[in-house]
């Protein structure tokens, strides 16, 4: 247990802006330090476009979204200025008394700094930097899963880790618009499993043919999941289902993604943020991996399959490849045989 100078901390403060995957990851930490600091306010910082996630959850005060994508663009220089200054200005306002960095790079760790909490947690490997702007640094490593990484500095400031629970916020189906389209509705009754072919590297996805042919074989009904931009990925595995499949790519909101999941028998899925909130909710995961490490960023539970192929090169964490022979060679009969080990009647 670290000695901070505030033993009843009254505010503090998570920066976990993103990714999807990684903040599903971060669940458990605010599980554990809600049950350690029960009279705390607890802040967090979150990126504009997933925090429908973290909107509503009971054991946040505040969310503080900021627009970190725009942030990128040079063209936006001034306002971005405009932005941070008005950001710093009103977390400092908040006067918190711990603030966490759990993204670990420059820009995490400068608005870490820029809140003026006498103690600031992050990683002594943090990126870019990051790490002079904290009080404290502890070692999170690199060969270890995300969840455990993170529950790391929970262990720190003295909170029990032994409870692993991802606490999502409860979304009601009745209200998701997405519940009363007429095409999902014999799924609902009949059961299904969902696909997620998409993925933010070109090199995590699995050939859209494979996940056709899988969809095609499978003896349940297939619901694909996805963004706006999985959408012709997702009508082509359509096409080749032979009717097995529908599409609600770019159809669902994150939280009515999250209802769809939760509904799902299992989950098939290339490395993605979906996949982590199907193995968060509880829902089997078959995870198809190819150039990253599954033990850093699996599917986080014993009840899950990860899925690969023996690739002399993986995982190499590259992001373009001209062969990707780790996800090409990878067969939909492999997939397929491991579905059915764990689920007999998907003979």
């Amino acid at each position: 247990m670290i000695k901070i100078p505030i033993k009843y901390p009254r505010k503090i403060l998570v920066v976990k802006p993103s990714s999807l995957g990684d903040v599903v990851h971060s669940l458990p930490f605010l599980n554990v330090i809600r049950t350690c600091f029960p009279n705390a306010e607890i802040h967090w910082i979150i990126a504009k476009g997933i925090e429908e996630l973290l909107e509503g959850h009971p054991m946040i005060k505040r969310l503080w979204i900021i627009n970190k994508d725009t942030w990128k663009n040079i063209k936006n220089v001034g306002n971005t200025i405009k932005e941070l200054r008005v950001l710093f200005r009103d977390l400092k306002k908040e006067k918190f008394d711990i603030v966490i960095d759990l993204q670990g790079l420059l820009r995490s760790g400068v608005i870490t700094s820029a809140t003026g909490a006498p103690v600031r947690i992050g990683f002594s490997e943090a990126r870019e930097g990051s790490r002079v702007f904290y009080t404290h640094k502890i070692k999170g490593g690199k060969d270890i899963h995300a969840v455990d990484r993170y529950l790391k500095i929970a262990a720190f400031i003295g909170c029990d880790t032994s409870d692993i629970c991802f606490p999502f916020p409860l979304y009601s189906k009745l209200s998701s618009s997405i519940f009363h389209l007429s095409s999902f509705i014999p799924y609902l009754s009949e059961g299904y499993a969902v696909i997620v072919p998409g993925a933010r590297w070109k090199t995590k996805i699995w050939p859209a043919e494979y996940f056709g042919e899988l969809s095609f074989k499978l003896p349940i009904r297939t619901v694909i999941a996805g963004s706006k931009k999985d959408m012709d990925i997702a009508n082509k595995i359509v096409v080749l289902s032979n009717g097995n499949s529908i599409s609600l790519a770019g159809k669902t909101d994150l939280k009515e993604l999250i209802e769809v999941i939760r509904g799902a028998k299992f989950v098939v899925s290339n490395d993605s943020g979906p996949m982590h909130i199907a193995a968060a909710l509880g829902i089997p995961v078959f995870a198809i991996f190819g150039p990253t490490d599954p033990l850093r960023t699996g599917p986080y539970g014993k009840m899950h399959t990860v899925i690969k192929e023996d690739t002399p090169c993986a995982p190499c964490f590259k992001k373009t490849c001209s062969e990707m022979k780790c996800m090409n060679d990878l067969s939909t009969e492999k997939v397929y045989e491991a579905i059915k080990r764990n689920f007999p009647s998907c003979h």
